[in-house]
């Protein structure tokens, strides 16, 4: 059984973060361990309150899971101060897993900011350059790099600003440009042309958590085997055949959650 760790906050809703994460490792057959960066507290409807986890505890997490039960792939996503950015890239320095994906977790569906500025330039320049592939959705890749996206042909210059500062690969998420259909796109720095996944846009608001989704499905199918580029198509086919499936569920008031299980249902 590959063994998928994520480093990343708690949803109180259960819809995103470790929550979403766990769920999602384990419906794709890995074992998740987890790593708590922060407690939020959190429903469908918005982030009451964020509270970090001091530095220490979280490298004294990932001591504990790394030095016994290892890693075939990381997932890193909700880091939410410069200081716990610094601990957690040493510590993969330090501990060199085959796969780093990097959610960079900045602000939530509902819009709540997750991650202080200073953590985001810590993000792009110390733990960006050790990822496999970093997956920003929009709001976030314009929060990385100071440039504005109003289409698929703004995504070109994103991907040669995070190339330029040590990106290996971008996966960059369109689900908050207005199209019928949803277009995540692969830069690499091996491949001239970026590769594209396109799907129908479904008609729901339950949408909560699709990012760190997204992210632990490309490290369980990166843990198991399959090259970046196929690994990447599956994570997006799993997040659409999610978001299918839970598109009618009425768990909350506001932005709920995808239907991880989907597979399992009969």
């Amino acid at each position: 059984m590959k063994r998928i760790l994520t480093i990343a906050g708690s949803d109180s809703g259960g819809g995103a973060g470790i929550q979403a994460d766990i769920k999602t490792i384990s419906a794709l057959g890995c074992y998740a361990s987890s790593v708590i960066t922060a407690v939020t507290a959190q429903n469908t409807l918005g982030v009451a309150a964020v509270e970090p986890l001091s530095p220490e505890i979280i490298e004294k997490q990932i001591r504990a899971v790394l030095d016994d039960i290892g890693a075939d792939a990381v997932k890193i996503g909700m880091l939410a101060t410069a200081e716990i950015v610094e601990r957690v890239t040493a510590l993969m320095k330090e501990y060199d897993p085959p796969f780093i994906v990097l959610d960079p977790v900045l602000v939530a569906t509902s819009g709540d900011v997750l991650t202080e500025g200073s953590a985001t330039e810590a993000i792009v320049a110390r733990l960006m350059p050790l990822a496999t592939v970093t997956t920003p959705n929009i709001p976030e890749a314009e929060r990385l790099t100071g440039l504005t996206i109003e289409s698929a042909m703004d995504y070109e210059p994103v991907w040669t600003a995070l190339r330029e500062q040590g990106a290996k690969a971008l996966l960059l998420k369109g689900g908050h440009l207005m199209n019928d259909t949803l277009t995540d796109t692969l830069f690499t720095a091996r491949e001239q042309l970026p590769r594209v996944y396109t799907h129908e846009r479904i008609d729901t608001q339950n949408t909560h958590g699709t990012g760190c989704t997204l992210s632990s499905a490309l490290a369980s199918y990166l843990a198991l085997g399959h090259p970046l580029s196929r690994a990447v198509g599956h994570a997006a086919d799993f997040i659409h055949n999610a978001i299918a499936a839970g598109a009618d569920l009425r768990i909350g008031e506001g932005h709920g959650p995808v239907d991880h299980f989907f597979g399992f249902r009969h």
